[in-house]
């Protein structure tokens, strides 16, 4: 053990155990296993575990104690709802009542052998674990791995004694960018809905979720300037279903809500393509390429012309009409509003009724606009044909050409290739859910890639990160999104956090078959792959 961390655990151990009487050796003996902290079916791998076999025994004396910091706090608040859901243990937090053993101990640290703000050191010893962070997200994926540390059954039944590996863990992300992106314009899911799912993506490491909150079938947002937006673009999905939207309240409350599990939101609007839902509720944003629709239209003829097909790339914004730069400029104020995070996607994918010079107009246009509002540009591959500034962002999902243009241009690149990492692809051909325009992906195929190297010339100093798109053209429930996403978004999540040399899909296939209980649990629907030997 290295000075510095010894250094680091005793200041540890004296912030949060001065007073507190360990009385060992008045506890009756017992036989308590040996452990391999190194065996955990942790999801994703930590950088470095290391075991020291004994065992940490957690029980209804146990407590929680926390840095004197408020989000510091909230995180250990978070740990003890968590161990309570999972053991029905009521832990204390930051009580002044003397705990003889079992305290878990969450620190922030001024100094620490990791740099990264996400990155944690987790010490567990016979008496007590010790989580040490920079930050308060730190300590929060920290939580996350002391969660899946925690059996789902009790040593002791009738002392609801639950034991916990003994050793230390070393742990900082890969990747600065692991993100999901869930579909709710094709179909609209609810907040529940939504919520879940960042409740999922959180437990394993995950730290954006990208909404797609327009396209062709519907405007999921509320925008107070632009009311139609949601009153008639709103109105229906794939399908013909009723559709939906998000007041801005409800927006917020995402948000928030994303906020607290250490997820930040990143909204789309998609644009130019992609805009029939917009240009129906107020046609002049089309110009006189509208033939069916004008200023003059009914609210009922505008709601008639609504799409609940597939088809994509006949819709566009007129790119030189002014009316649309202040109709963005509107929208993106309004969204930037309710978005504390430091990212707008504009889409600008398949834009196939655009023309290129009126393309490469708009989208300069556009970043102009977003920068207005201090935030950064991402959108689509396609994006990087144009002559876009190297501090946007591309998202790589068809054209590899297009992710080299964007890294020659000094931008950095969020992986997405569809081939691999499109949930909405089917699984094989007998899957009941999905599409397979650009593969089947099985579960091995989603994992068996290597971000690091997967586009020739593009370097992982170019790599934001990796983010799973689910398109919602053949899902409408929770259900379905869970089919498709369980368990590839596992394995993504895992590709994200974990270096190169972590990643081995024999491994990863066991700690996979041991997320069933989890996954029964939170009621997750996931696709019971037959390449997995799942644990019941």
């Amino acid at each position: 053990m290295n000075k510095n961390r010894k250094n680091r655990i005793i200041k540890s151990l004296s912030v949060f155990l001065i007073g507190i009487v360990l009385c060992s050796c008045q506890d009756a003996v017992k036989n308590y296993p040996k452990t391999d902290l190194t065996a955990s079916h942790l999801i994703p791998k930590p950088l470095t575990i290391n075991a020291t076999n004994s065992s940490f025994v957690l029980t209804e004396n146990s407590s929680i104690q926390t840095s004197n910091i408020e989000e510091f706090k909230n995180v250990g608040f978070i740990l003890a709802e968590k161990i309570k859901d999972k053991t029905g243990l009521n832990l204390a937090v930051n009580t002044s009542e003397s705990t003889k053993k079992g305290v878990i101990s969450i620190n922030k640290v001024l100094d620490a052998s990791f740099s990264n703000q996400e990155g944690y050191e987790l010490i567990i010893s016979e008496d007590l674990i010790i989580v040490n962070a920079l930050t308060a997200e730190g300590a929060f994926r920290a939580v996350q791995t002391i969660r899946q540390l925690i059996p789902y059954t009790t040593f002791n039944s009738e002392e609801n004694e639950w034991i916990v590996a003994t050793g230390t863990i070393l742990d900082e992300p890969n990747f600065e960018y692991r993100g999901a992106m869930l579909d709710v314009s094709r179909h609209f899911f609810d907040i529940k809905v939504i919520k879940k799912y960042i409740d999922a993506i959180a437990y394993y490491k995950m730290n954006y979720l990208h909404l797609h909150l327009s396209d062709d079938q519907g405007w999921r947002i509320e925008i107070k300037s632009w009311p139609k937006l949601t009153e008639i673009g709103g109105n229906t999905q794939v399908g013909g279903g009723k559709g939906g939207f998000y007041t801005q309240n409800e927006y917020t409350e995402i948000v928030d809500y994303a906020a607290k599990n250490y997820i930040t939101i990143v909204p789309e609007i998609d644009m130019p393509g992609h805009t029939h839902a917009a240009y129906t509720a107020y046609p002049q944003l089309n110009g006189t390429k509208n033939k069916k629709l004008s200023s003059e239209s009914t609210t009922e003829e505008r709601i008639a012309n609504l799409y609940t097909g597939t088809e994509v790339g006949f819709s566009t914004f007129d790119t030189r009409n002014e009316e649309v730069y202040s109709f963005i400029d509107d929208v993106i104020g309004e969204i930037v509003q309710l978005t504390p995070g430091p990212y707008i996607h504009m889409g600008g994918d398949e834009s196939l009724s655009t023309e290129h010079k009126d393309y490469e107009y708009f989208v300069e246009r556009v970043e102009k606009i977003i920068h207005k509002h201090n935030k950064i540009l991402i959108g689509w591959d396609e994006v990087a044909t144009t002559n876009i500034e190297s501090s946007s962002v591309a998202q790589f999902w068809a054209s590899e050409e297009n992710a080299q243009k964007a890294s020659e241009k000094g931008m950095k690149v969020i992986l997405s290739p569809a081939k691999k990492i499109y949930l909405d692809m089917k699984y094989d051909s007998i899957s009941k859910l999905g599409l397979n325009w650009a593969a089947f992906v099985p579960v091995d195929s989603a994992y068996n890639w290597t971000p690091e190297t997967y586009v020739k010339g593009l370097s992982k100093d170019h790599i934001l990160g990796i983010e799973a798109p689910l398109w919602s053209e053949t899902i409408s429930t929770i259900e379905d999104i869970e089919y498709l996403a369980f368990p590839r978004l596992v394995g993504v999540s895992e590709l994200g956090w974990s270096v190169q040399q972590n990643r081995n899909w024999d491994n990863y296939k066991i700690r996979l078959a041991n997320q069933t209980p989890y996954f029964n649990k939170m009621n997750i629907k996931y696709y019971p792959s037959k390449l997995i030997d799942w644990v019941q």
